[in-house]
């Protein structure tokens, strides 16, 4: 949307209004010894459009177009074009925050139309209208999960070590000076999950909730239902940490649990238990009759659902749950109502922002909901439907093990974790990591994630992933660079 500035008859329009003869005077209370002197003299003087335009797209092509075959929460996904032509229209791209519903039907209606979706994506009651990105989302709901649990009142997490390394610092961030205890779970060295029968000791510890990552950081699928089902019979909370795209082929969270920890899929989430690769017998994903337990609080990453990589941002987080802990949900939500004359309206409903009531009582002071691209995301479930996100994931999940043939039939290239997947897998290299992704990164191919630092115990590992965007040839490019810098 282009940008109309201010003439100069305006300006002086409007300080003739004010009574004020420059604005210099509307800052006059500023002290002199806080204003800066002469720090604005090195801006540059002002462009026209044409070379603002030239160099921004000088800048932005400085990151190139590498192929990318890295995850690790960010995704490479195809964006139909008209997901954003319609969200950068004037009434979406300049609107604000709703707070006036006689004048925001529009934006309201499409963030209603947003939380049905994401709660039928979930299997969750209710949805807000998002928050500021997936980690800061799994932080809120960590503080949501120890206001909600008022059978156990010792505020201790249990925090999978397979959930992503970023997001476990972000909670540890945010709840670390409010008297939570987040412990760290670690995993299974063969197969790379959380193994049910390892919470056993915390059987007796009063734990208010265990976090879930769906699939994990390593692309592996936990055993949910077992999980679950220990949290539960615990009078622990359980939080869903989810992949977007993966629950359009994956049980959504509101149906894990509800089998028995000691019949969950073989054995309790024993590390035999799954090891096929098909889809049909994805953790959670079997049957059974009547409604599950599920989990209490779903959070993640928006980013997949329509925005793109776009060099770091913005993304939003969403954050869902049951109807009993409604009341304890951060951010805002939006309810569908009738006005005086039974006319159907939207407004803004649940608002327990520190922006609205005492700060005490706020559930959040995370106030920011990323609005214009949750409406992209709203836009882009909108155009694909259950039947894209279904076919998007699909080829995902095909793209991701064609890439795992290919590249382990390279001498010295290992794939670790025996145990199905989703998106991504991790693969042990001959060679030191950074090594090898800087020389895939000279041929235009953003090679992976390395795992080094934050998974030192994994040597010269590489986290990979191949989303729909990637075609047989990309796939056979990746391969061969691959094989002829390792065969150096």
């Amino acid at each position: 949307m282009p940008f109309i500035p201010h003439t100069e008859n305006d300006v002086h329009d409007m300080l003739h209004a004010v009574g004020v003869p420059s604005i210099d005077d509307l800052f006059d209370e500023i002290p002199k010894d806080l204003r800066t002197t002469g720090g604005l003299a090195k801006i540059p003087a002002g462009i026209s459009e044409m070379e603002i335009g030239r160099l921004m797209m000088a800048r932005a092509e400085q990151d190139g177009r590498p192929l990318c075959f890295m995850g690790a929460g960010a995704y490479d996904h195809h964006i139909p074009a008209a997901v954003w032509e319609i969200a950068t229209r004037g009434e979406f791209y300049s609107s604000y925050t709703p707070y006036q519903a006689e004048a925001s039907q529009g934006t309201l209606q499409l963030l209603y139309e947003y939380q049905t979706m994401m709660a039928s994506l979930t299997g969750m009651d209710v949805s807000n209208a998002s928050l500021y990105d997936g980690a800061s989302a799994l932080a809120e709901a960590v503080l949501m999960a120890v206001r909600a649990n008022r059978r156990v009142h010792t505020k201790r997490v249990l925090m999978p070590s397979t959930v992503h390394p970023v997001y476990r610092k972000v909670v540890h961030a945010i709840v670390k000076n409010q008297g939570i205890d987040l412990i760290e779970l670690p995993y299974c060295g063969e197969c790379g999950h959380i193994v049910p029968q390892s919470l056993a000791k915390y059987a007796d510890d009063g734990i208010t909730a265990l976090v879930i990552p769906q699939p994990n950081f390593f692309g592996v699928l936990e055993d949910v239902d077992a999980l679950t089902d220990w949290a539960h019979q615990h009078n622990a909370l359980v939080i869903g940490v989810v992949n977007p795209i993966s629950l359009a082929v994956l049980a959504s969270p509101g149906e894990w649990g509800g089998v028995g920890a000691d019949d969950a899929h073989g054995g309790g989430g024993s590390c035999a238990s799954l090891r096929s690769p098909h889809l049909g017998i994805l953790p959670g994903a079997s049957a059974a009759g009547g409604r599950k337990p599920g989990a209490d609080i779903v959070c993640g990453e928006g980013q997949p659902l329509g925005a793109p990589l776009s060099s770091g941002g913005p993304y939003f987080g969403f954050l869902c749950c049951k109807q009993e802990h409604v009341r304890q949900m951060p951010g805002r939500i939006v309810g569908r109502t009738v006005d005086l004359d039974g006319k159907p309206g939207f407004t803004l409903t649940l608002q327990a922002r520190e922006q609205h009531i005492r700060r005490s009582k706020a559930t959040s002071n995370i106030c920011t909901n990323q609005g214009l691209v949750v409406t992209a995301a709203t836009i882009h479930m909108s155009l694909l439907g259950a039947d894209g996100l279904e076919r998007v994931a699909a080829q995902c999940h095909g793209n991701t093990w064609d890439l795992i043939g290919q590249v382990t039939a390279i001498p010295g290239i290992t794939k670790l974790f025996d145990r199905p997947l989703f998106h991504e897998a991790v693969l042990q290299l001959p060679r030191p990591a950074e090594e090898v992704l800087a020389k895939l990164a000279e041929q235009g191919l953003i090679g992976g994630y390395n795992l080094r630092d934050d998974y030192p115990e994994l040597g010269h590992a590489i986290l990979i992933c191949a989303t729909e965007t990637k075609t047989a040839a990309d796939i056979e490019t990746y391969t061969t660079h691959l094989r002829a810098i390792l065969t150096s």
